[in-house]
């Protein structure tokens, strides 16, 4: 017998244990891969597309990258929590996130007109971001303890729960992100169940209501209500940076004028390329098939939030992994209203994509709860 028939001979490698352990590695990291792509996706069409945004900087796209890398930390340290921790944990970040924001209108930093910020030294921080997922989890919190649909006197105390922080957040100004807050917390109340005739109800009080909050809003604001109704009426002021938006989509055909060929912005017409407007840059450049494929990737990244919000395995879990999702809905349809001029301006970036660092880990840390609702329910059910 040869020396070789008595060496073991080694077998082939199983195809499927390389796929065992990467998701024994999610599973055990709380991560939901389906989401993960989706972000990964989206991250890496903001590189792209900033680089051509911010003129071909190589420095605003490492400090993105970092960003991104800050972010998904960020969604792994997040998602390790349980869901009954961020129950449990609800009336205290809501209750230090009115702190803050009691804090700001008192010693606030201004900055281009408005008292947004604290100023801790090494970094600012905007605490209306915190609030953008403190609403929506005490609201929930609050919801989950009672029978829905809610009667009328819980419905009054959650409505309460958010508008206080919302009415703090007008006072900065910041008409955008009290808009998100407000919507945030208006859809845990929605997915509750509370009666259609209610909404009816609400939506015709607004309409009423709509002469007294014009006559509030400050002039800027009124003004960008007017240049959203009729922006050639100041085609070289208000109206400007609406024209040379919709100016660089329509431009941009079906295809694009091709990646780093766009004119609008490096020639300065576009304003705020790399952050409000970068949807604009995508459209020129990209077309009508770079525009579809970055839906496709929100999309798909609202769908995946909804089907974790079905299969969540209790109503907390359930109302704030909703409203999350849907607020990542509104969030980036406003933007793309806005910069197409089918809705005001509010100045709101476009997530996961726009140049940015508080709003990108405020949104980072609701994907990383939607990755704790989605994998612990998992971990339970097995």
């Amino acid at each position: 017998m040869n020396r070789e028939e008595l060496l073991p001979r080694a077998g082939p490698i199983p195809m499927g244990s390389a796929d065992a352990s990467r998701r024994r590695l999610l599973r055990r990291l709380h991560i939901d891969l389906p989401l993960l792509l989706g972000l990964l996706f989206l991250s890496g069409i903001s590189l792209v597309v900033l680089y051509s945004a911010g003129e071909q900087n190589i420095d605003l796209i490492l400090r993105q990258a970092t960003r991104l890398a800050i972010g998904f930390t960020v969604v792994v340290l997040v998602a390790q929590v349980p869901p009954h921790g961020f129950r449990r944990w609800a009336p205290w970040l809501y209750g230090f996130g009115l702190l803050l924001l009691v804090a700001v209108l008192i010693m606030g930093e201004i900055g281009k007109g408005a008292q947004r910020w604290l100023n801790f030294g090494l970094f600012r921080f905007q605490p209306s971001e915190l609030m953008k997922i403190a609403v929506p989890m005490m609201a929930a919190h609050y919801l989950a303890g009672f029978h829905l649909p809610p009667r009328p006197r819980v419905l009054g105390v959650a409505t309460l729960l958010i508008v206080v922080p919302v009415l703090l957040i007008v006072k900065q100004p910041d008409l955008g992100t009290s808009l998100l807050i407000a919507g945030a917390g208006s859809f845990v109340l929605l997915l509750s169940g509370i009666p259609k005739r209610l909404v009816l109800a609400v939506l015709g009080l607004s309409a009423i209501a709509a002469p007294v909050v014009w006559h509030l809003m400050h002039e800027y604001q009124r003004l960008r209500v007017l240049t959203f109704l009729n922006p050639e009426s100041d085609p070289l002021g208000a109206g400007y940076h609406i024209i040379q938006s919709k100016i660089a989509i329509g431009s941009g055909g079906w295809f694009g004028k091709g990646w780093l060929n766009g004119t609008q912005a490096y020639l300065d017409f576009l304003p705020e390329s790399s952050t409000d407007f970068i949807f604009a840059v995508l459209g020129e450049e990209f077309g009508l098939t770079g525009i579809l494929v970055l839906l496709s990737g929100y999309l798909f990244i609202v769908w995946r939030g909804m089907m974790i919000a079905i299969q969540a395995q209790d109503c907390f879990s359930r109302l704030l992994a909703g409203s999350l999702t849907l607020t990542f809905f509104i969030y980036f349809f406003v933007n793309i209203g806005m910069v197409t001029g089918l809705l005001p301006v509010v100045g709101l970036p476009l997530p996961l994509i726009s140049y940015g660092g508080s709003s990108l880990v405020t949104l980072m840390a609701a994907f990383g709860v939607l990755m704790s609702i989605q994998t612990h329910r998992k971990l339970v059910s097995t």
